[in-house]
């Protein structure tokens, strides 16, 4: 049976963006995608189960539609992409998902995009093993997808990427909130760079690279990249106070339950002052199901959390600046829709 790009839409459901562009622009080379993730999963078939083929079911493809876009404004409509490009999609979200696998190991999440996650499926043991599976079929099919003596920089941008990734996921881990707010917040945008932004820089410094783009184009594209990524993260992190667990997939006020310092937090820490629920739980203190709940309005409350989203716009409007000196075609119309999608999504 064949994997299905995403979960469908239902009949009441309103199309956004991404839908447009994954039917517009996009059809071709995510069948092309489709059928290609299907046969690099193949190999570990004997070691998955329904929850990690969900994880490649379900959620929006974002990572490789920016890959495929990317590639296509320097490309053209007119010809296929090269093959490397579309196997440097499926790779890239193989690194994705290995993220997301470890990510719940490391928050103890039970839920994954509505469903149980894989450590609450099969057991941390497991789901540790998954995921490094998941990263070393990411990088060995970045390793199958050079063909040239310019992409073979691309194996090292990519083992970069990994390394960054869990340098940033450390850094999230061994946060001091003991730390002047500056620093605090010099130290939150460090570890959205490395655990996110990264990420998203690789999608579209790659995909315009597997296209035969210059060095300088595939550079501006990561750069863009990079700051959508930081936009999307810093917006996820306010969904983690407004969403319910239905909406969001996970559980609300997960980063305040588990003293993870995001931009919102950190303003509100400023906001309220040391004594408040907010400021106490995340330097240590124990609290009940009401402070924590408490706290979380609170921070949906205070000024900062306006604050944050509007530093999640002006990551995305800077990104679109990048975008500036490519041609004007529709898939950097499409690049320059998804920035401004990132921050526009309703509360």
């Amino acid at each position: 049976m064949k994997m299905p790009l995403a979960a469908p839409l239902t009949q009441s459901a309103k199309p956004d963006p991404i839908d447009r562009i994954r039917v517009e622009l996009l059809a071709d080379d995510l069948e092309r995608y489709a059928e290609m993730m299907e046969q690099a999963l193949k190999p570990q078939q004997p070691y998955l189960s329904d929850t990690e083929y969900n994880l490649y079911r379900r959620g929006k493809k974002l990572r490789p539609m920016m890959m495929l876009l990317s590639a296509r404004m320097l490309h053209g409509p007119d010809t296929p992409l090269p093959q490397k490009a579309i196997q440097g999609a499926v790779s890239l979200e193989m690194l994705h998902v290995a993220t997301l696998i470890h990510d719940d190991i490391i928050d103890d999440a039970l839920v994954r995009r509505g469903m149980a996650s894989v450590n609450a499926s099969r057991g941390v043991e497991a789901a540790i093993l998954i995921g490094d599976m998941q990263f070393v079929q990411a990088i060995r099919g970045f390793v199958d997808a050079i063909d040239t003596q310019q992409d073979m920089g691309l194996v090292k941008l990519v083992l970069d990427t990994a390394f960054r990734i869990c340098c940033g996921e450390l850094d999230e881990l061994e946060t001091d909130p003991s730390l002047s707010p500056a620093e605090l917040r010099k130290r939150y945008m460090e570890t959205i760079e490395r655990k996110t932004a990264i990420l998203f820089g690789l999608a579209c410094e790659s995909g315009a690279t597997l296209a035969g783009g210059r060095t300088s184009d595939s550079r501006r594209a990561g750069f863009y990249g990079r700051r959508v990524g930081r936009a999307f993260q810093i917006m996820d992190d306010l969904f983690d106070f407004v969403q319910d667990d239905a909406a969001s997939g996970k559980t609300r006020g997960m980063d305040l339950s588990r003293r993870r310092m995001s931009l919102p937090i950190l303003y509100a820490m400023e906001e309220l002052g040391p004594w408040h629920p907010v400021s106490r739980i995340m330097r240590g203190a124990e609290y009940s199901r009401e402070e924590l709940e408490t706290g979380v309005v609170a921070v949906r409350h205070t000024a900062g959390f306006n604050r944050a989203y509007a530093d999640a716009r002006s990551q995305a409007l800077d990104a679109l600046e990048y975008l500036k000196p490519f041609p004007r075609n529709r898939y950097r119309k499409a690049l320059e829709d998804i920035a401004l999608y990132v921050v526009d999504r309703s509360f």
